[in-house]
């Protein structure tokens, strides 16, 4: 998941027409709330002389400018999308201590299931790969914080302020491969669709396997 930026303002270009669309839609949903509101149900930082949001992301820091809702950093264009429909969707509920898989998503019974297979069979072979030290330096690299829990290895990945994702990693051993998971926290539902879910979690794995070439 390469960042690029694609030209959604100019007819002339070439572009992924189906994001513009959804970022246009995603912008158009956001302009006529208040920005207090915005911030306080989302957890992220108004910044009224600039008349902008800062929202922390994995170890980046972005700067969405009003009222466009335009972010000033060149993003994976999936991960701009997911800023956006987190800031439009978050209402303030408290974050949740209870992890639950993507499957257990409302709504998640059919995607977030099949998503949770994908986890297993991708990260588990890409970390099952790499010893534990390596592992964790990839992680902490996209600035997950590691924790103790029965797997192997679990990293936190502050994905969006009220967003987390946590990695279990067990790594495999002459009996069995090695296997991991992706959680959301119980009360995910309210910040990101279970589409918004998955295609966070497929970002997460994109940048583990692009953070082992650095």
């Amino acid at each position: 998941m390469k960042n690029k930026r694609i030209p959604c303002g100019d007819p002339t270009l070439s572009a992924d027409r189906a994001f513009c669309e959804m970022l246009k839609h995603a912008q158009e949903s956001l302009v006529s709330r208040s920005p207090e509101d915005i911030a306080g149900k989302a957890g992220v930082e108004y910044v009224k002389e600039t008349s902008s949001f800062r929202v922390k992301s994995l170890s980046q820091m972005i700067d969405i400018e009003l009222p466009g809702f335009e972010i000033r950093q060149k993003l994976n264009h999936w991960h701009h999308l997911l800023v956006l429909h987190y800031l439009n969707l978050a209402d303030g509920m408290p974050v949740s201590p209870e992890w639950i898989s993507f499957g257990e998503l409302k709504d998640g019974l059919i995607r977030g299931t099949k998503f949770d297979h994908t986890v297993n069979e991708q990260l588990g072979s890409f970390f099952g790969a790499l010893s534990q030290e390596k592992a964790e330096d990839i992680c902490r690299l996209l600035g997950a914080e590691i924790a103790e829990s029965r797997a192997d290895l679990c990293a936190i990945f502050p994905l969006l302020p009220r967003y987390p994702i946590m990695l279990n990693l067990w790594f495999g051993d002459e009996e069995f491969p090695a296997s991991a998971r992706l959680l959301v926290q119980k009360n995910a539902d309210h910040y990101l669709t279970v589409e918004d879910a998955v295609t966070a979690g497929e970002f997460i794995i994109s940048l583990c396997k692009e953070a082992k070439l650095q």
